[in-house]
């Protein structure tokens, strides 16, 4: 017997996030209620990995308060507007750190907290990226760009991490899954055969 979702109800609802119950039957009939978080408004998240023509990755750094602590991350940003996820990468590309990408190739799709969120995240490798204009950020938020050249990557990195900042935890595996995508000769970019 397969495990069934029998029901979900909202338990709370605030203006970005809400808190809901699913009711669940496991595989030995064992009925139980497990709490998560969804995102209101949403139809996607998106991260970005921006890989310049002169063979650095950008990062961003900006000041999360659910950690109380500055995040280093790669730019990311939700689906809120009815695009395509293709146009969401290229948005918020453009928004956080003024660049735009010649190509994006999607690199990976999964959960984020598959414990407590319903979140799912789209990433793309960004090919060819330059500097376009300056960055345009909501009103409420403060974001510092920092290139890291790709060679020595995780050393420049782990410079960035104090008691002040942690390095988001997907920005390792997915700063591999991108390099996949292309080779590296001289600080010119091919894509991967």
């Amino acid at each position: 017997m397969p495990i069934k979702i029998l029901g979900k109800k909202t338990s709370w609802s605030g203006r970005f996030l809400r808190a809901i119950q699913i009711d669940i039957e496991n595989s030995m009939g064992v009925k139980f209620t497990w709490e998560a978080f969804e995102r209101q408004n949403c139809n996607g998240i998106i991260a970005v990995v921006p890989i310049t023509t002169d063979g650095c990755a950008i990062v961003v750094k900006q000041f999360r308060p659910p950690v109380g602590k500055y995040v280093v991350e790669f730019p990311a940003g939700l689906n809120d507007q009815d695009e395509s996820l293709v146009e969401v990468a290229h948005r918020e590309l453009l928004e956080e750190t003024g660049c735009t990408a010649g190509r994006l190739i999607h690199i990976a799709t999964g959960p984020l907290s598959s414990g407590a969120s319903t979140e799912v995240l789209t990433v793309y490798a960004a090919l060819d990226v330059a500097v376009s204009t300056g960055q345009s950020l909501d009103p409420h938020e403060e974001i510092e760009i920092i290139k890291l050249p790709i060679e020595d990557f995780y050393e420049h990195l782990y410079a960035l991490q104090n008691e002040d900042t942690y390095i988001d935890l997907k920005l390792y595996g997915l700063f591999e899954l991108a390099k996949r995508q292309f080779r590296y000769t001289g600080g010119i970019k091919k894509e991967s055969p």
